[in-house]
């Protein structure tokens, strides 16, 4: 039987717009949850919830082997207004599926149901359905509350629609896969004035904006040009009123790298910079770095194994294997931490008017279901060959 021509393709797509008219946010997705858990029911799979307050595990066993895989989806949307018309748009105000979650829980399912009715495979799938992947970091605390001591898979797998990949086409990396992520905080402190006599205090608004363009050189002046890095200052916070100069900004933003030692040497520019600037302007600079997902690494054998499977599935021409790694993050990188595995690209198409991830006009695009489902299920068959 074709993928595309599974009897419960629909039913599937309609599972998916459902999801994606109630999105729920990080550690809140019990709507969600219950519907994995009632479907992984009725496909008979053994069902473990609670993990990380909303996260599902099914498991799927077959043959007499003792071997088990991960397969990994996220569950949770986005706090943002939805801008689309149709008909499954989000319910709720300030959240929206805006990254194709729903999109991912709809594709592992059906891997689930597909497997269930043929499981020609010898060993044991853990089905994971993960809470919180958006900045919260589900993957980590579903690892602390013991996710591999329950399920104990050798290796762990996940993917990703991509919009800008065309329907049908799939990429796959050997090493890096998307960046580490490091929220960075600045506090410019000095003695507020008038603003009409500024001689009389320090200007943080005037020193904030040196800093925010010296900022700028940390990639290009104090790294090698091959190594990548991205240093971006997203809000600057300041003053109330027209007639003040404040005493106080504030400066927030991103670190992006992928390597520990590229992140450290960030750190310390970025410190130095600080520095330099307060000694420049007479102001006191704190700096403090808050690291929050690694980089997420393919392990090369696991990496090569999707390749083929991808190459089976779809056809060798439609799998990239030197597309160059994103600079966004993903949680999935904890779990690539603890086991060997591999986190794939599988092409979204461009989306409506071209739209990216994170977009309010963003939808998850309905002809990849099929595409995703073959993926999964040529993978188990792959591993857990009979």
């Amino acid at each position: 039987m074709k993928f595309s021509d599974l009897p419960f393709l629909a039913d599937l797509a309609a599972l998916r717009r459902d999801i994606h008219a109630h999105p729920e946010l990080a550690f809140d997705e019990n709507r969600t949850a219950g519907i994995v858990t009632r479907e992984l029911q009725a496909y008979g799979l053994e069902v473990h919830c609670g993990l990380a307050k909303t996260g599902v595990v099914g498991v799927l066993r077959a043959g007499a082997g003792n071997r088990m895989i991960g397969l990994r989806a996220d569950m949770d949307a986005l706090p943002l207004d939805e801008q689309n018309d149709f008909a499954h748009r989000s319910t709720h105000a300030g959240r929206m599926h805006a990254c194709g979650h729903d999109g991912h829980t709809a594709m592992l399912l059906g891997a689930a149901r597909y497997l269930a009715l043929y499981p020609d495979f010898d060993g044991s799938v853990a089905f994971i359905f993960q809470p919180a992947e958006e900045a919260e970091g589900g993957a980590a605390v579903m690892i602390e509350e013991g996710l591999f001591e329950r399920f104990p898979v050798e290796s762990v797998y996940g993917l990703h629609n991509w919009p800008g990949l065309s329907v049908g086409v799939m990429a796959v990396h050997a090493g890096p896969v998307m960046a580490s992520t490091c929220r960075l905080e600045i506090t410019v402190s000095t003695q507020g004035s008038h603003a009409a006599m500024p001689q009389q205090g320090v200007d943080a608004i005037v020193t904030a904006s040196h800093l925010v363009t010296a900022l700028q050189t940390v990639a290009a002046r104090n790294l090698s040009p091959l190594d990548a890095a991205v240093v971006s200052v997203t809000q600057f916070h300041a003053g109330s009123a027209w007639n003040i100069l404040p005493d106080e900004v504030v400066l927030r933003g991103t670190i992006r790298t992928f390597k520990p030692e590229i992140q450290a040497a960030v750190e310390a520019a970025v410190s130095r910079l600080c520095q330099g600037v307060a000694a420049s302007f007479g102001a006191q600079i704190k700096v403090s770095f808050n690291r929050l997902y690694p980089p997420t690494i393919n392990t090369a054998a696991e990496a090569e194994t999707c390749r083929r499977v991808a190459q089976r599935v779809l056809g060798g021409e439609n799998v990239l294997t030197d597309a160059a790694p994103a600079m966004t993050a993903e949680d999935f990188s904890f779990m690539l931490q603890q086991k060997p595995g591999c986190y794939v690209w599988l092409g979204n198409g461009p989306g409506q008017d071209g739209c990216t991830l994170h977009n309010p006009n963003y939808d998850f695009n309905d002809e990849v279901l099929a595409v995703g489902i073959a993926y999964w299920v040529e993978l188990v068959r792959e591993i857990l060959r009979p």
